[in-house]
């Protein structure tokens, strides 16, 4: 019991560090991470729901994938994923809501990057605290993994067109909505904010994990 406690504490204080990531990039005003980029587009839209609901439905369609992908072989244990969705969800919301604290939006170019490597750090750390913790993982993540061991495609390709299939439609939306590509004009959606955290996520991780792991007693198999 208590190793199971642990590990839902940990991968629990990966979720809160990656909404923190959100509430951050949010607050740049340079573009966000493409995963939050449909949640926060229909927000501004949609103001009377929070962006943390839509999260929560929006992650609610990662599990209805793989539902689809795995057919017959599609277990009921995925919809445990549900916890963590709906953790997350509220997350994201106590974030933005602890970033508004810093009044408006940033405008200063320098501060805007800043915000945005600050909320690529966060999310590479979120991310392996996550995964770190072996309990809770968001359905995105593990749809990803699905996807890359059904088409035997690298995870790097893979992720690459999820990202991009991500970034097209907020686009649409916000076209749609605002006759903007990037947002409504006073919050960004999509920017070079994007891009960077798309990119360098990534590669932050390459740095962060091994620490994560020394910091959580992990070693690496032979």
């Amino acid at each position: 019991m208590k190793d199971i406690l642990r590990r839902y504490g940990i991968s629990t204080l990966g979720l809160i560090i990656v909404a923190l990531g959100v509430g951050v990039s949010i607050k740049s005003n340079l573009g966000i991470a493409p995963l939050s980029c449909i949640p926060t587009v229909l927000a501004l839209k949609f103001t009377d729901i929070s962006i943390g609901t839509f999260t929560i439905f929006f992650n609610l369609l990662f599990v209805l994938l793989q539902l689809i992908i795995l057919g017959k072989d599609f277990k009921w244990e995925i919809l445990l994923q549900i916890v963590p969705i709906l953790l997350f969800g509220y997350l994201v919301d106590g974030a933005v809501w602890l970033f508004d604290a810093l009044n408006s939006p940033a405008t200063n170019y320098v501060l805007q990057i800043l915000l945005c490597l600050a909320a690529v750090i966060l999310t590479a750390v979120g991310i392996g605290v996550e995964v770190a913790g072996q309990g809770w993982m968001l359905p995105a993540d593990a749809t990803l993994s699905l996807i890359v061991r059904r088409t035997g495609s690298s995870f790097g390709t893979v992720k690459v067109i999820m990202d991009v299939t991500l970034v097209a439609i907020t686009a649409i939306l916000s076209y749609a909505f605002f006759s903007l590509l990037t947002g409504n004009g006073a919050t960004v959606v999509i920017r070079e904010g994007t891009l960077l955290q798309a990119i360098l996520t990534g590669l932050c991780m390459k740095v962060t994990d091994p620490v994560i792991g020394r910091v959580f007693g992990l070693r690496k198999k032979a």
